[in-house]
């Protein structure tokens, strides 16, 4: 059997507070595969976002292992972890982060561009697949909610990226919307083989991935 995509590995982490250190999460280990869904799910607080910066080398965490292909990305420094987001993560955020002085199209291929990996035919498919290969000329500011988050899917997703981090990426959506926007990056995730490893507080969501597993007081419950 191969070895995991992702592998978390007794991870702790702590924040200040004016009451003193809160621990977020309490030695959480997790596997994710190359090919699979895993929706996490938790209250507000619980560490869901923290765990997922960790995943993602955004953040370190203050003991434990981040093993991201077999490398553990948690011993690297910032510009190493940078690398590393850069050439084998995909971010998709609840704000859509697209760049306001950059059309669809730029925006698009701007991570694939980042990581030297840019593919126009690849870039071109993705538009058509999520609905923005008339849009390519707008800017991000004459895009409706939903299409700015096909935007920033299209851009995670064309470099292709192991592993694809999502938090709560239909949050800002109506539920409609958001039900065609995650169905179209499950059909795009399957298809380049990436795993996925989406924070979601929705129950009806999360059951739409292969996998589900719950943080409640920094403690994960698979």
């Amino acid at each position: 059997m191969s070895d995991p995509l992702l592998d978390l590995r007794d991870i702790r982490k702590t924040f200040p507070s004016d009451t003193g250190a809160v621990r977020v999460l309490d030695g959480v280990s997790l596997q994710l595969n190359a090919g699979e869904t895993l929706a996490l799910t938790g209250e507000s607080g619980s560490g869901k976002s923290t765990l997922l910066h960790l995943s993602g080398g955004l953040d370190q965490p203050d003991s434990g292992q981040v093993v991201l292909e077999g490398q553990d990305i948690a011993t690297l420094d910032d510009s190493a972890r940078a690398l590393v987001r850069r050439q084998r993560v995909g971010l998709i955020f609840q704000q859509f982060n697209l760049v306001p002085s950059l059309n669809v199209g730029a925006n698009i291929a701007l991570q694939a561009r980042l990581a030297g990996r840019h593919d126009a035919d690849f870039t071109a498919t993705l538009a058509a697949r999520l609905g923005l290969s008339d849009m390519l000329t707008r800017y991000p500011e004459q895009l409706s909610g939903g299409q700015q988050q096909r935007v920033a899917i299209a851009r995670a997703l064309a470099p292709r990226p192991a592993l694809i981090l999502a938090d709560e990426p239909t949050g800002n959506l109506d539920e409609e919307t958001g039900d065609s926007v995650l169905t179209l990056l499950l059909d795009l995730v399957s298809e380049t083989g990436a795993g996925l490893l989406l924070v979601t507080h929705s129950p009806r969501l999360a059951d739409r991935l292969s996998r589900r597993a719950h943080l409640s007081r920094g403690q994960l419950e698979v």
